[in-house]
């Protein structure tokens, strides 16, 4: 046990030393998680929207008023013609242009009806899609005041049924992105931090030659893995809380769980990446080559782990091949507790596999490191 106090002692100054890693464990933490829970959000706002108004009427104008004051658009303009409207579109001027005919207000009072032309860049087909359900959803409530306006008056004992709907907006009731992002970031830094330096660090000692120099000592190999690697177990539970922290208070993500339950499913998936960064640290003998292939897997597991993309749009191919990701389990796990309250049976399933996943990689680390005697 003296053993292995000695190594921690000795990795903690080594790791306090480093003048480089300090700012990796300290300073960009804060950086990312603030700069990334408001750059990391799929809310599409400013869409610049350009308009012909070929009738110039009272209803035209009307219309384009109702997307002057909606706060996702920003009217770039009017056109004067087509033409116009698709080469800007096509210098990326603007998004959106919305041409009304030359006898909008008068078909809408004889026929009811009239027909607009709306043109959208669709390059990004997700904000593509959002852009015309904000369209769609000016239009319809203008639709309705018009309809209002042009139907005959009815009397109230003959008034039209209307079926209203009232929603209710479960564990995030201001829709507010930045609730659904925080956590998921949090789970990032924890990942990153302790799977690049867990990896980094023992490839330094091959590097500088300091490797050898312990494998020739009578050290046991537990007690050198155990050492080397809980410093870092150690920083990832600090990053875990100070992230947490630092989404209550400067982002009001809530906490309604139990905090306790966060620190068990993190200390066992820590021990997840510590045993991949391990597993990597003894194939290489650089530092860039274990970057290499960690960002390899953490773009990867980044991409497949719900944060972006929600699983159940990915194909079924897919879905299956997040069953192998560790992020994915975390990020479901640290969003059930902060948002929703869950407690230790919510997270149960999560839990074992992951349990299993830790299990084995730091299993197939223990076996692949040599230690010459």
């Amino acid at each position: 046990m003296k053993t292995i106090l000695f190594i921690i002692q000795k990795e903690f100054k080594q790791i306090f030393r480093n003048k480089a890693m300090l700012p990796i464990i300290f300073v960009l933490p804060i950086m990312q998680i603030v700069i990334l829970s408001f750059a990391a959000t799929f809310e599409v706002t400013n869409i610049e929207l350009a308009y012909i108004d070929n009738d110039k009427s009272t209803y035209s104008r009307e219309l384009i008023s109702k997307f002057k004051a909606s706060n996702y658009f920003t009217i770039n303009g009017e056109l004067s013609s087509a033409k116009q409207g698709f080469d800007a579109m096509q210098k990326g001027e603007i998004d959106v242009f919305i041409e009304i005919p030359s006898n909008f207000e008068r078909q809408l009072i004889k026929e009811k009806e009239i027909a607009l032309s709306i043109q959208i860049d669709a390059i990004n087909g997700a904000s593509a899609g959002v852009e015309n359900a904000y369209i769609n959803q000016i239009i319809q409530k203008f639709n309705a005041k018009i309809r209002a306006e042009l139907m005959p008056v009815i009397p109230k004992s003959k008034g039209l049924k209307r079926l209203e709907l009232t929603p209710s907006y479960w564990y995030n009731e201001t829709l507010d992105y930045k609730t659904f992002m925080v956590p998921g970031i949090i789970v990032l830094l924890v990942t990153m931090v302790t799977f690049f330096l867990s990896g980094m660090n023992i490839v330094r000692e091959k590097e500088i030659g300091t490797l050898e120099q312990i494998n020739v000592t009578p050290i046991k190999k537990y007690q050198f893995i155990i050492g080397k690697l809980f410093p870092f177990w150690v920083l990832g539970i600090f990053i875990l809380f100070f992230g947490m922290n630092i989404g209550r208070f400067l982002f009001e993500v809530p906490l309604l769980g139990n905090p306790f339950v966060i620190l068990l499913f993190a200390s066992i998936y820590i021990l997840v990446f510590l045993g991949m960064g391990f597993l990597i640290s003894n194939f290489t003998d650089t530092q860039q080559q274990a970057m290499f292939i960690a960002w390899f897997f953490v773009v990867i597991f980044i991409l497949m782990s719900g944060l972006f993309t929600p699983i159940e749009s990915m194909p079924s191919w897919a879905q299956k091949l997040t069953e192998f990701n560790p992020i994915r389990y975390f990020i479901e796990v640290i969003r059930m507790v902060m948002l929703k309250g869950s407690g230790f049976q919510d997270i149960l399933p999560q839990l074992i596999k992951i349990t299993v996943y830790a299990i084995v990689m730091n299993i197939l680390a223990v076996v692949s490191y040599r230690k010459v005697s």
